[in-house]
């Protein structure tokens, strides 16, 4: 709760937040005028009815009724607490937020007290390692191999990139001296205990130091590449999988791909972290990789959150051509659009740059990639020869399948033309064919479809909820309200349920505020569907020259349907008097209705 951190923190946080930033991490936005639009993450929907307003750094949905600021987006987003996502927020701002994780589980995915103790470590080790390779003769060789390699520093200080020394225990005994315990340097990676037990030596010894970073920008793990290549060490070692750092979940360089996805409104999409860099050379910005694994489904959803359009860029060699095909039949059953920029022979993105340039690269490989169903047949025709049955059925057969289903009728035709030209079968037979796959896949597909055509009952909003809605703006507007509201004959102004329990939290929240702040009573709120209440109520037209008026018209409405209710009940409970044959209940019961009418 909001209580529990100081108020000039939370303050703080909120002024160095953009919600635009935040709410596009996890939603495509397109700016329409003074807003921003996109689809709305807390419901399906095909057309964007979701709103961010920068200026007034709130989020509403029109479809739904979700809203709110930065900090309850992420609590709705990521259903964590009030305490969590200012922790989340806070640690973007460089502002440390105590979390109190007892009540919520697992609770957050905001850092833990441990979890930021482990990533400070890795930011000391960035900065020292990048201080050896700059700064110190030590570094020297190191740097030299970078600089012959096409690096700059610029390019240097922006990966940040180090060199480790071939000492054993040089890191060790400095985080040691900063303070860390063994446990805290056994659980970061960047050390390990000897076999006796007695102390620890360095993980990384002697390597170019590339530091991998989460979406905030905070170094969770290394990469380190040795300088010559030999038969016993490996070319590139890895950090081990921590708390902060999960290879499955990682893509490097969100933090600074960010603002050009949303500029592009495009990914490109690398195996490795030096294609990344290797881009970032060819001016490509908008630049992702993953971290030496396949595409996981978490990845999948961190990329959804940016853009729906992506270009995979994976090695030219079978491998790459494999992994690229999973990839793009992945992000394809995903909605993604999905295009593969093919590389020549055996290359990767750095191989390329250096061979042909950087304009090549940016222009003929990025900028011309193929369709999905493009690549797919390329990918299908790698080592076939036609004049084998086999080699030609199956080709026809793979392409038909990735096809079926997840085409538009006109490259559904352009692509079996292209088949029968190829494999010299007719366009009819083909044609047999991809039918036969295509009702199997609609078959398979039909209760998904049939569940997604569901459509959701609009709300109906009543004349006595709207006055309550306009009622409770007034309240939530301007503290002196309430005292007006406190005046009401049967002690609460509100008739539904939701209002009542909202006009209670007010009332506690003034108790503690002098003045009305929409902002910090929603985050007060646990309860979502209570906060999409207030946004909605927020959002009210109030009439500023009348609100006397209409403070009294909303509380006389509210009167009236608080008697016409009790009519109905007490009209229902003479019905059942009389079943009983109870009739001096049920005469009683009809004079009370009688007297009610009258005070209407």
């Amino acid at each position: 709760m909001s209580n529990r951190v100081p108020e000039e923190v939370i303050e703080k946080i909120r002024s160095t937040t953009d919600i635009v930033d935040i709410v596009g991490e996890y939603v495509q936005l397109t700016k329409r005028g003074r807003n921003w639009f996109g689809l709305c993450p807390f419901h399906g929907e095909s057309t964007p009815s979701f709103s961010v307003t920068s200026d007034k750094q709130i989020f509403h949905c029109f479809g739904c009724g979700a809203g709110g600021n930065a900090i309850t987006f992420l609590m709705d987003i990521e259903n964590i607490t009030f305490q969590e996502a200012l922790a989340r927020l806070g640690s973007r701002a460089g502002i440390e937020v105590e979390v109190n994780t007892h009540a919520s589980g697992e609770a957050a995915n905001a850092p833990s007290k441990s979890d930021n103790q482990l990533i400070l470590m890795h930011e000391f080790a960035a900065d020292m390692y990048q201080h050896i390779l700059l700064n110190t003769e030590e570094g020297q060789a190191a740097l030299d191999y970078l600089e012959n390699r096409g690096f700059t520093r610029e390019m240097i200080e922006r990966y940040r990139i180090g060199w480790s020394l071939p000492e054993w225990n040089y890191m060790a005994t400095a985080l040691q001296r900063k303070g860390y315990s063994e446990e805290e340097l056994m659980n970061s990676g960047l050390a390990i205990q000897r076999e006796q037990g007695n102390g620890f030596f360095d993980r990384f010894r002697g390597r170019v130091m590339f530091p991998i970073m989460n979406e905030s920008g905070k170094v969770i793990a290394f990469s380190g590449r040795i300088l010559e290549n030999t038969k016993t060490e490996a070319k590139y070692m890895n950090s081990p999988e921590s708390p902060i750092f999960q290879k499955s979940q990682v893509l490097y360089n969100v933090h600074q791909a960010r603002s050009a996805i949303r500029k592009n409104r495009k990914i490109i999409l690398f195996e490795g972290f030096m294609d990344v860099i290797a881009a970032g050379k060819a001016g490509v910005d908008n630049a992702l990789a993953t971290m030496g694994t396949s595409l996981t489904p978490q990845h999948i959803r961190a990329m959804k959150r940016f853009a729906q359009e992506i270009v995979i860029c994976f090695d030219g060699d079978d491998a790459g051509w494999e992994a690229a095909k999973r990839a793009a039949i992945a992000l394809n059953e995903d909605k993604f659009k999905v295009e593969v920029a093919v590389l020549p022979g055996k290359m990767d993105p750095d191989d390329y740059v250096r061979e042909h340039g950087q304009d090549a690269f940016r222009e003929q490989v990025i900028g011309k990639p193929h369709a999905f169903i493009a690549f797919a047949m390329m990918h299908a025709r790698r080592h076939k020869n036609f004049q084998y049955e086999n080699d030609l059925l199956q080709y026809v057969q793979e392409v038909l399948q990735l096809l079926a289903g997840r085409s538009s009728p006109i490259e559904r035709d352009l692509y079996i033309k292209q088949l029968a030209n190829e494999t010299k079968l007719s366009e009819e037979a083909i044609l047999q064919q991809y039918r036969k796959l295509e009702n199997r896949s609609i078959e398979q597909s039909r209760p998904e479809r049939v569940a997604k055509t569901v459509k959701r009952e609009p709300k109906r909003i009543t004349s006595f909820h709207r006055a309550e809605r306009l009622l409770f703006a007034h309240a939530l507007a301007n503290r002196d309200v309430m005292r007006k509201l406190a005046e009401v004959e049967s002690g609460m102004p509100f008739v539904s349920e939701e209002f009542k329990a909202l006009y209670v939290q007010l009332l506690g929240f003034y108790e503690e505020w002098d003045k009305a702040d929409f902002h910090k009573f929603l985050e007060t709120l646990q309860d979502a569907e209570l906060r999409k209440l207030v946004m909605e109520t927020a959002l009210s037209e109030r009439d500023p020259e009348h609100v006397d008026e209409e403070i009294a018209d909303c509380i006389k409405h509210l009167e009236k349907h608080r008697i016409e209710q009790q009519i109905n009940l007490k009209i229902q409970q003479s019905k059942e008097a009389e079943k009983q044959h109870d009739l001096q209940r049920a005469l009683l019961l009809a004079q009370e209705v009688i007297a009610l009418r009258k005070s209407l």
